[in-house]
This record gives structure tokens, C-alpha cells and sequence, in this order.
């Protein structure tokens, strides 16, 4: 569905260097190795992404409350995730859960192109105006439904749902490159000593997926498939 444009919104300050630095030194020290992810994830404002009143805390490892109910996830967490994506610069990506953009602007930066679908209208706009006051074009929000994937000449190599999924979705699946990966929330039956798994599946050039555990998360189980107006 297309959307419309909206006015830009007010300028805010950015972080100062030194809450920069030590915002990418808690990554590391959680754990994220991976150079490329963390020097976009220092480069980009995440108070841009916020909404104005929590600004303040977006320097933090924390997650943020967002319009239509929804969550910003922790930096951590976004890191994490793309991380285990692998993303190289030719990677196509498909995203379900735009939210704010934020993950969506970091996975750009990385990768060759990112189509996201969100199903909340008013998000998917103001997301989709945040990509374009960055400059970002080889970012596209779609709103609609996000188990519906866009037919697309060229297939994605790698998926990221930002939700718990009980079963991997043969409607998305089906656009998948041979050698894709998927990185989402794991349902009940694949979490690890109680606690909701974040996993990455990749698969080998079959039809067959290795399932690894990346980090814990709080991630939401995915919303009923039909996309909002608000």
C-alpha cells in the first residue's frame, strides 16, 4: 500500500560524542563483535528514532515505547540480530516488523537493499519519512500485512522478524535464496532453560535449516495478519 509523505519533523540534539563512545563500548562489552554493525549503530542517531520524550534515554540499552503499543527494542538487541544476519553488501533484505525504522536505517547501511513491512499505518509512514531525512533510498517500508511477502523479481538471501514465530511461515519462506538466513523470536518449544530465545536458521543450499540460539529476548509473538489503519 503507498504511503503518504508528511511535513519533517522538528530537530533534536544529537548525542554528544562521549555518550556515543560509551554507548558502543556497553555493546562490545555485551558481546557484539562485529566491526561494520558497530560502527553504523555509532553513527546513527537513535534519538531520531524516538519519540521526543524518551530522546533522552535513547543512548541507553533500553527499550523504548512507541506508538499503536508497540516497543522500539533495545540497541542490543537490534545489534544482535543484525549481527546474525551476516548481511554483505550485495545481502536483500526482508524485514517484518518496521516499527520506529530504526533496525530498518541500521540494516541499510549494511546491505544492499531492505524492503520492511509493518502493519500499522501511522508507523509505516513516519518510518518510511525518517529513512528519507536520512537520505536512505535503498530502504522501502510497505504497509500491509507482514506474512505477506512482495513478489519480487530477485529473491531475498536473508529474513528478520521482529516477533516470536511458532512455526517458520512457508508464504515467506518461499521467496528465500537457497543459502537465506532467518533471524526471529523462537517460540516456547526452541527457548533455552525457560527463556524466549532470539535464533538465527540458516540454510545450506537445501531445504534443510541448522537452528542456532543468539540471544534472549522479550520479543512479542506476531500480531494476527491483517494490517491497521492507524
Amino acid at each position: 500500500m503507498s504511503l503518504p509523505t508528511l511535513p519533517p519533523p522538528a530537530g533534536r540534539a544529537a548525542a554528544a560524542p562521549e555518550a556515543r563512545a560509551e554507548f558502543l563500548l556497553r555493546l562490545r562489552a555485551r558481546g557484539i563483535r562485529d566491526l561494520a554493525v558497530l560502527r553504523v549503530l555509532e553513527a546513527l542517531p537513535r534519538e531520531l528514532f524516538a519519540p521526543p520524550r524518551y530522546a533522552d534515554l535513547a543512548g541507553r540499552d533500553l527499550a523504548l515505547p512507541i506508538a499503536c503499543g508497540q516497543t522500539m527494542s533495545e540497541p542490543f538487541l537490534v545489534a544482535s540480530m543484525v549481527e546474525a544476519l551476516d548481511l554483505a553488501p550485495q545481502s536483500r533484505v526482508f524485514e517484518v516488523g518496521t516499527g520506529s525504522g530504526y533496525a530498518t536505517a541500521v540494516m541499510a547501511k549494511l546491505c544492499a537493499e531492505v524492503v520492511s513491512v509493518e502493519r500499522y499505518r501511522s508507523l509505516a509512514v513516519q518510518a518510511q519519512r525518517r529513512l528519507q531525512d536520512l537520505g536512505i533510498a535503498n530502504a522501502s517500508v510497505i504497509w500491509g500485512n507482514g506474512l505477506e511477502m512482495p513478489a519480487r523479481a530477485e529473491r531475498f538471501d536473508r529474513m528478520i522478524v521482529h516477533a516470536v514465530l511458532g512455526d517458520r511461515p512457508e508464504s515467506l519462506l518461499v521467496q528465500l535464496t537457497d543459502d537465506a538466513v532467518l533471524v526471529y523470536g523462537a517460540a516456547d518449544g526452541v527457548s533455552h532453560g525457560g527463556r524466549q530465545q532470539v535464533v538465527r536458521a540458516a540454510r545450506g543450499g537445501g531445504t534443510a535449516w541448522s537452528v542456532a540460539a543468539i540471544c534472549p529476548s522479550r520479543l512479542r509473538g506476531l500480531e494476527p495478519n491483517v494490517s491497521q489503519g492507524l
